[in-house]
């Protein structure tokens, strides 16, 4: 609508033009090398506007044939560049249909049309890694890292390649530059913290995890968990090294952040016995078992209350069964400890009510409890054999057990000993029941 109300005004002021210059009056007559020219004024105007004319049709003509080879030489690039950007397009669509062979032939055609851009570069090392040349997906990712624009793009894939080599402190080394360029991917800090755990770095993986929490990386919950975990493992780590005011502040802090998990409640009370804390680990355990019982406590409690004998040491886990009376597990550490004290039919008394606790199911460990009291009786041997044929075929014992590949584990650990999750152990029974048997019984042979 604009423009034919713009061409009309034009039509109309030429009109006005041409009717001014027909009613101009007066006459012109020009003298020039022997020449004689007369005519009206109109006529002197309308020449000049004609020959104006012709300048500017020669000027743009001029204009059109001079930038003629530069318009050609961008026509030639954009066409060159539609073609690179559809090359990348059927590259990525071969790629998420697995087609190795075709996305390598886009990348080498996007590659030419685009004269090997960082994003037919990026193109070409995913159909390396799909074809799995290692070697030319290293190679085109690292000259993506000479860009800033790619850089952050090449260490992502540099980092995959370099796990999947086993290259665990080169692929470090790339994630925390990551990092620098951009803190805040989530990528970042999931994977550092997945490399420092491997690493055994637990005081980095700390730090990763404590920055997460206030950058908002993780959710307060998960970020928690995994911080727990960590300083569970640092505080470990530094028992070990005979560090035990730091080993004990670390597990401090773990056990304020996740205050029920029984295997962080058992290291900490177990290192305040060893410190000669025994009033403060005996009270942290007894605390713990009224609401959580759980064997590591239980092992942990023989620190924490030493005894003279066998009967007194009864008599101490009498007094930590008082929290949880009919629960299984005070059962069992009832039947274990009178088995010590040779109170025979203690033993039996409170493994028939472990049984009865698990609802009347005889698991594989409470079989050999049985066979242990039998053997140690000696009354009946046959009884004993009874038991441990049982044994096999009975139901598993709570484990912890990896909630990633389902692997059982004798003791708590931040990693899974079998696929090297972090933070995946769970106190429960485990779905291969030989496995677990063997896992179980394999620390006491």
């Amino acid at each position: 609508m604009r423009r034919m109300a713009g061409i009309l005004l034009l039509a109309a002021l030429a009109m006005a033009l041409a009717f001014a210059l027909a009613r101009m009056q007066g006459s012109v007559t020009v003298e020039f090398a022997g020449w004689r020219v007369d005519t009206s004024a109109g006529g002197l105007v309308a020449a000049a506007l004609a020959v104006a004319f012709v300048f500017v049709l020669a000027d743009r003509i001029w204009r059109f044939l001079a930038g003629a080879p530069r318009r050609f030489t961008e026509w030639r690039r954009a066409r060159r560049t539609r073609r690179g950007h559809a090359a990348l397009a059927r590259g990525l669509v071969a790629i998420a249909a697995g087609e190795a062979g075709e996305a390598q032939r886009q990348a080498r055609l996007a590659a030419r049309a685009l004269d090997d851009a960082p994003v037919a570069r990026l193109l070409a090392a995913q159909a390396a890694q799909l074809s799995g040349d290692a070697p030319a997906a290293r190679r085109h990712l690292e000259a993506m890292r000479a860009s800033p624009e790619t850089e952050f793009a090449a260490l992502r894939g540099l980092v995959a390649e370099a796990m999947r080599g086993g290259e665990d402190a080169r692929a470090l080394e790339l994630t925390r530059r990551a990092r620098e360029l951009k803190p805040a991917a989530p990528w970042v800090t999931a994977t550092l913290v997945d490399l420092e755990t491997r690493a055994g770095d637990w005081a980095a993986a700390a730090e990763t995890l404590a920055r997460a929490r206030r950058t908002k990386l993780l959710a307060p919950s998960l970020a928690d968990a995994n911080a727990a975990a960590v300083l569970h493992e640092r505080a470990r780590q530094l028992a070990r090294e005979d560090l035990k005011r730091d080993a004990m502040a670390a597990a401090e802090r773990a056990h304020r952040l996740a205050p029920d998990r029984p295997e962080i409640t058992a290291t900490l009370a177990g290192l305040y016995a060893r410190d000669g804390r025994l009033r403060a680990a005996a009270s942290l355990i007894e605390k713990e078992w009224s609401r959580r019982p759980h064997p590591d406590l239980a092992a942990a409690h023989r620190l924490a209350r030493p005894a003279a004998n066998p009967l007194d040491r009864f008599r101490q886990v009498e007094r930590l069964a008082r929290g949880a009376p009919d629960h299984r597990e005070s059962h069992v550490a009832l039947a274990e400890a009178a088995l010590e004290a040779e109170l025979w039919g203690e033993a039996k008394r409170h493994a028939e009510a472990a049984a009865a606790a698990s609802g009347g199911e005889v698991s594989a460990a409470l079989c050999r409890l049985f066979a242990r009291i039998e053997q140690s009786r000696g009354d009946d041997p046959a009884a004993a054999a009874t038991w441990l044929a049982r044994a096999a075929d009975a139901p598993a014992d709570p484990a912890w057990t990896c909630r990633t590949c389902g692997q059982p584990h004798a003791t708590w650990a931040a990693l899974c000993r079998s696929c090297g999750a972090f933070d995946k152990l769970e106190w429960r029974p485990p779905a291969r029941v030989v496995a677990a048997v063997a896992e179980i019984e394999g620390p006491n042979k």
